[in-house]
């Protein structure tokens, strides 16, 4: 079947498809609809407990880009790294950018020596979706929860 090209117009890029950087994952694990919001992570294999998962990876940005990313786009996959520099996890990003706050995670953030790593908290069960406490601060807009655990505090952001 023979297509039409328009004359001087080029055609956008499709948007790429969520995917999981191997390079940054220590298991297996896949995307799939999710429950709580869009995309989801999924444990491919069982993961044992106080184990690193994966590296959250992007685009590193200065703070005055963050305010500016933030303001522009209602998507967003933005990790604050410290003081200056956030990274932006829809540039570059390993797929960690697609996991789900809950309020009873099984995964925790630790920033180590400039990099942000997802470690277990408890042992996961193959099928079962990563999720990690977002920590939003009280004092930020705050962002209604929907993970349905049964702690849920009912907002993103910490309540203290």
């Amino acid at each position: 079947m023979a297509t039409r090209k328009s004359a001087g117009r080029k055609r956008a890029p499709a948007a790429a498809a969520p995917r999981i950087d191997e390079r940054f994952a220590n298991f297996r694990m896949k995307l799939a609809k999710s429950n709580i919001h869009r995309w989801g992570v999924y444990a491919a294999e069982p993961i044992p407990a106080n184990r690193k998962v994966i590296e959250y990876t992007g685009e590193k940005i200065s703070r005055r880009e963050t305010k500016r990313r933030a303001e522009s786009n209602d998507l967003i996959y933005l990790f604050t790294l410290d003081d200056y520099w956030t990274i932006d996890g829809s540039v570059g990003g390993s797929g960690a950018e697609y996991i789900n706050h809950s309020c009873e995670p099984n995964l925790a953030s630790r920033i180590i020596r400039g990099h942000i790593l997802y470690y277990s908290v408890r042992p996961i069960r193959r099928g079962e979706e990563l999720t990690v406490d977002y920590c939003f601060d009280k004092n930020v807009q705050r962002v209604i929860c929907k993970c349905g655990s049964a702690r849920c505090r009912g907002t993103i952001n910490l309540l203290k």
